[in-house]
């Protein structure tokens, strides 16, 4: 069965040959340069996590297994904490689980925002009442008051654990974007032309409606990660995460806790801190440039703003002043 498409989305087509993929995903990412910039910020920092893992020994990191309160020295580039820990050895095996947790908690979101937007906005009428009522009260209630008391709860909170924690209540915010998109597209036609094909709403769903949610899916993600990180750094600096391995909030967590600011230890709370800069103008970046697929809108003012930037260097040209 073909797939319908709406006129500027990517069609699913299941034949496409691989090179043809590689050739398109090239051309996306020279056409949009500003997300490129934000996937190459967060791949450097994530294999800077993950080779310096393997180079350095992660004992390293353990209380009490260097000298206390170092400053950076050719043997400890970051110095050491006031617990004993080599800070290089922190943030090599912290990043990769900030990174964990933001990708969990953005995914265990968007499957669950994803299910509840497509089943609300295609089938209508009472599912439709109930889920969109459903959401709009987890967006009133304050989020992180509830995750302040499960979090609290929870006897052993581990890296998954964390992200689930967050994702479960990541939701809302994806189902009424895909909710919203999938009620516009249901009543095109070419839903219709597959209703009359003989296609079960499973089918219309999986193959007609999937594939032109793809911008906005990658957009939710982006965003539902973006919050998960937040939302566990904030967990974290509460004392709330997880306690037996290192994080980016809970480095921040201990270097507040035994006053480094104050102590001019900014060793312990500099390498955290510039790391989130990172991560989130990195996903900043991404978040923008997806916008222009998720938003016709933008889509549309920026083509007039290129088409009037154009016809005034014509003029310009014109008039003999350039």
């Amino acid at each position: 069965m073909k797939t319908a498409t709406l006129p500027g989305t990517t069609s699913y087509n299941a034949g496409s040959t691989l090179w043809g993929a590689v050739r398109r995903v090239i051309a996306f990412f020279k056409d949009n340069r500003t997300f490129t910039f934000g996937l190459l910020l967060l791949l450097a920092l994530y294999l800077f996590g993950f080779i310096g893992s393997q180079l350095i020994s992660p004992k390293r990191a353990d209380m009490g297994a260097n000298p206390l309160n170092l400053g950076p020295t050719g043997e400890y580039p970051l110095g050491t904490d006031g617990l004993g820990r080599d800070m290089l050895a922190v943030m090599v095996i912290g990043i990769p689980n900030t990174f964990k947790i933001g990708f969990l908690a953005g995914a265990v979101g968007l499957v669950i925002g994803t299910f509840i937007g497509l089943s609300g906005g295609y089938y209508k009428g009472y599912a439709d009442t109930v889920f969109s009522s459903f959401a709009d009260v987890m967006l009133v209630i304050p989020t992180l008051a509830i995750l302040i008391t499960v979090s609290a709860y929870v006897r052993v909170v581990t890296v998954e654990v964390m992200a689930l924690i967050v994702g479960l209540l990541a939701w809302p915010l994806p189902a009424r974007v895909i909710r919203a998109q999938t009620l516009s597209l249901r009543e095109r036609l070419f839903l219709e032309v597959a209703k009359l094909s003989g296609a079960n709403d499973f089918e219309i769903i999986t193959f007609q409606i999937l594939p032109n949610l793809t911008a906005y899916l990658a957009a939710s993600f982006v965003g539902a990660v973006s919050s998960g990180i937040l939302t566990a750094v904030g967990l974290e600096v509460l004392g709330l995460g997880p306690q037996n391995v290192p994080t980016i909030g809970r480095t921040l967590f201990y270097a507040f806790k035994y006053q480094a600011l104050f102590r001019g230890m900014w060793w312990w709370w500099g390498p955290p801190v510039v790391t989130l800069a990172i991560i989130f103008t990195g996903l900043f970046q991404m978040s923008i440039s997806l916008d222009k697929y998720a938003n016709p809108r933008l889509r549309g003012y920026q083509a007039q703003l290129i088409a009037r930037s154009r016809q005034s260097s014509r003029k310009l040209r014109a008039s003999g002043k350039v």
